[in-house]
C-alpha cells in the first residue's frame, strides 16, 4: 500500500510505500532535515509536526525529546514516525538543515521620516518629603515645562512608571503620541518601529529606526499557518469549522511575529520594549485572522470583509510583545480578497502619482492586479483593481514535482539545440521545480514545438509516458530516485494559472478601453515576480507581447510600502487616498469571464 506524503512549507511531495518513516520519506524528496544521528533517535533534531493525517504511536525517542503537551499537539520525531494514512506535515525551520529562500527587500520608496512618535528627553527630580508629587504627575509636568507639551500617560505605561522611573535614575526618554505618553524609554535608546508584510506563504518583517527612516535588520521566515491550510479559503474553512481554531491561527502568527522582533532587537543590541509602534500589512483574509476578525463572511459571495478602513490598535491587545502602548497601525483594505498589502505595493511602486497606463501584478495563489489610467475616460477611477484566483501552481502545489524556493529547487530551465539546462537554487542536485523554473519549461517546450498553443505535448525524444500520461524528462537523478518530470497534467495546472492572469488583464484592459499595446509599463511584485523571467511570461501568453523595457520587477514591494507608512503619515495619508481612488472589479459580476478565461487559457 502506498501512501501520498506532503511536506510543508517546503511544498515536496509523494507517494510511498507503508512501513518507511517520515524521515526516509524526506530523504528520498531529497529535503535535508537535521539529523545528526543518522535517522537514529538519538538527537531530537528532526521535530515535525502532523498536520493531517495518522501516524505510529510515540516511541520512547519520542518521549524524551517532546514534552507530552508537543506530542498532544501532533509534533513527532521525523525518524521515529511512520504514516499509517496519507499525511500533510509540517516541517519547522530549525528542523531543516538549509533555510528557504525568501524575498525580503523591494525597491525602496524615497520617504521623509514623519513618524507618528515624537520624543522627548527628561531628567527629573526624585521625590522628597517637601516634593510629595506621584510620579505620573512629576513625569506630565516636566513634559509640559521642559518641552512645552501636554500629554496623557498610557494605562499600560502608567502600570510600569514607578519602577522605570527608579531604575533608569528618573532619566528618561517619554514616547508620545496623538498626547499620550506610550513609552518610556531609556535616555539612549532610538525608537523603534516594526514593518510586517503579512503573507499567506512567507512573512517578512523589518526592524526600523523611526527618527532616521534606517533599515536596522530584517527576518524572513515562512507562515506557521501553512498546516491549517496552504491557501486562504482552506484557513478560512478551518477557521470557520472547528471552535477555538481561529485562535489558533492568530496564536501561531502573532508568536512567529514576536520571535521575528526579538531576534532583529537582540542583532542590533535593543530591547522589544523599545519597539514603539508597528505596521502590517497582507491580504484580507491574513489582516482579519491576525485582528481575530469574522471570516466566515469572506468565503461567500459577495465576499465582504468586517472592515475596510484603516485601524489603530494597542499592540497588546494582539499579544504583541512591544513597548506597553506601542500602537500597532493596519492601513486600509480595497475588498474581501484585495488587502492591505496591494495598498502597500501601489504605494511603492508609485501608483499613487503615475499617469499610465499601467499595470501592477503580484503573482500568488491570489494574483492582484492593478490598472493606473488617469488620463482615460471622464468620471472613471484613475486606479481598477480586481484579485484572480491564480492557484497555488506557481507556488508548486499540483505540479507533479513542484516545490517552493528552496535549495535544490531548479529555478531556471532551457532546451538549447534541443538539450536540457538548468540551474538549481544554491547550485545543489535537482530535487524539483520551483515557480519561476515551471514557468520556464513551460515557455521552453512551447517554444521548441513539444507543446502546441492548446498545451497538447506531441513529440520528443525527451518525451516519455509515465502512469500513462506523456511527460518530459527534466532530469535523471541516480541512487533509485525516479527522475524530474513535467507531465501534461502539469501542463494543464499552469494553463489554468496563467488563463487566470491574463483574463484578469484582458478584463481591466476592456473595461478602460485600452488594448495590451497602450501600456507604458508592467510591474512585477512579490518573490515570484522578482526571480521570473519576464520571456518566459511572454512566450506563454501570461503577460501582454510589450517590449521588455516595459517590464519592471520591484521585488517585496508590499514590504517597502509597510515600511515607507512605519516611519512616515505622509505615506499613511497617501495610502488611504490612494485606496479610496481604487475601483474594485469583483470578476464574480464579468458576464463573460468565462469565455474570457477560455482563450486566455491558450499557450
Amino acid at each position: 500500500m502506498r501512501l501520498k506524503i506532503e511536506f510543508e512549507p517546503i511544498g515536496r511531495r509523494g507517494e510511498f510505500p507503508q512501513g518507511i518513516t517520515l524521515w526516509e520519506s524526506a530523504c528520498n524528496l531529497g529535503l535535508a532535515l537535521q539529523t545528526p544521528c543518522g535517522g537514529q533517535g538519538k538527537c531530537g533534531r528532526c521535530i515535525v509536526k502532523i498536520a493531517q493525517g495518522e501516524v505510529s504511536p510515540p516511541t520512547p525517542a519520542d518521549y524524551r525529546f517532546l514534552s507530552a503537551e508537543q506530542i498532544a499537539q501532533g509534533y513527532r520525531l521525523a525518524c521515529q514516525a511512520k504514516p499509517l494514512s496519507d499525511c500533510r506535515v509540517y516541517i519547522p525551520p530549525e528542523s531543516l538543515s538549509i533555510a528557504q529562500r525568501l524575498q525580503l527587500e523591494g525597491q525602496e520608496i524615497p520617504a521623509k521620516p514623519e513618524p507618528a512618535i515624537s520624543t522627548f528627553n527628561l531628567t527629573l527630580t526624585p521625590p522628597t518629603l517637601d516634593d510629595l508629587r506621584s510620579d505620573a504627575e512629576r513625569v506630565i509636568q516636566s513634559l509640559k515645562i521642559s518641552h512645552g507639551v501636554e500629554a496623557s500617560v498610557d494605562f499600560a505605561v502608567l502600570q510600569e512608571l514607578p519602577e522605570r522611573l527608579r531604575s533608569q535614575g528618573w532619566q528618561l526618554k517619554a514616547v508620545v503620541r496623538q498626547g499620550e505618553i506610550i513609552a518610556l524609554l531609556p535616555p539612549e535608546a532610538a525608537p523603534l518601529g516594526l514593518a510586517v508584510d503579512l503573507g499567506t506563504t512567507k512573512i517578512a518583517a523589518f526592524l526600523l529606526d523611526l527618527e532616521s527612516g534606517r533599515t536596522l535588520a530584517n527576518r524572513g521566515l515562512m507562515n506557521p499557518q501553512i498546516p491549517y491550510g496552504e491557501d486562504v479559503i482552506s484557513r478560512i474553512t478551518y477557521a470557520i469549522q472547528k471552535p477555538g481554531a481561529a485562535a489558533e491561527l492568530q496564536k501561531v502568527v502573532v508568536e512567529a511575529i514576536n520571535r521575528a522582533a526579538e531576534e532583529m532587537c537582540a542583532e542590533v543590541n535593543a530591547h522589544p520594549s523599545h519597539i514603539v509602534e508597528a505596521v502590517i500589512v497582507g491580504n484580507t483574509a491574513m489582516h482579519h485572522l491576525f485582528l481575530g476578525l469574522p471570516v466566515s463572511q469572506l468565503g461567500y459571495a459577495p465576499y465582504v470583509p468586517a472592515v475596510q478602513g484603516a485601524l489603530e490598535v494597542k499592540a497588546r491587545e494582539l499579544g504583541l510583545r512591544m513597548a506597553s502602548g506601542a500602537v500597532l497601525y493596519m492601513p486600509p483594505l480595497i475588498a474581501g480578497y484585495v488587502g492591505s498589502d496591494h495598498v502597500a505595493a501601489l504605494l511603492a511602486a508609485g501608483f499613487d502619482e503615475i499617469e499610465g497606463p499601467a499595470l501592477l501584478l503580484d503573482i500568488g495563489t491570489n494574483t492582484e492586479i492593478c490598472l493606473a489610467y488617469r488620463n482615460g475616460q471622464p468620471g472613471k477611477s484613475p486606479l481598477t483593481s480586481l484579485s484572480c484566483a491564480s492557484g497555488p501552481a506557481f507556488e508548486g502545489a499540483h505540479i507533479t514535482h513542484g516545490m517552493r524556493a528552496s535549495p535544490g529547487a531548479i529555478e531556471s530551465f532551457s532546451l538549447e539545440d534541443d538539450e536540457v539546462k538548468f540551474q538549481t537554487i544554491g547550485g545543489l542536485p535537482p530535487i524539483g521545480l520551483c515557480g519561476s523554473g515551471i514557468l520556464d519549461v513551460v515557455a521552453q517546450l512551447r517554444k521548441a514545438g513539444v507543446i502546441d498553443s492548446s498545451g497538447r505535448m506531441g513529440s520528443h525524444r525527451k518525451l516519455r509516458k509515465t502512469d500513462g500520461q506523456l511527460c518530459f524528462v527534466i532530469a535523471e537523478r541516480g541512487e533509485g530516485l525516479p527522475p524530474i518530470v513535467f507531465t501534461q497534467k502539469d501542463v494543464r495546472e499552469i494553463q489554468l494559472a496563467k488563463g487566470a492572469i491574463r483574463a484578469g488583464i484582458e478584463v481591466l484592459l476592456r473595461e478602460r478601453g485600452l488594448s495590451p499595446a497602450e501600456l507604458q509599463e508592467v510591474v512585477l511584485a512579490g518573490a515570484f515576480g522578482t526571480y521570473l523571467r519576464p520571456e518566459s511570461a511572454l512566450e506563454i501568453g501570461m503577460l501582454p507581447k510589450l517590449p521588455l523595457e516595459r517590464f519592471r520587477q520591484v521585488g517585496n514591494a508590499a514590504g517597502a510600502g509597510a515600511k515607507a507608512m512605519l516611519i512616515s503619515t505622509t505615506m499613511r495619508a497617501k495610502a488611504e487616498k490612494l485606496t479610496r481612488q481604487v475601483e474594485y472589479i469583483e470578476l464574480a459580476a464579468v458576464p463573460d469571464f468565462a469565455e474570457i478565461f477560455a482563450k486566455a487559457i491558450l499557450l
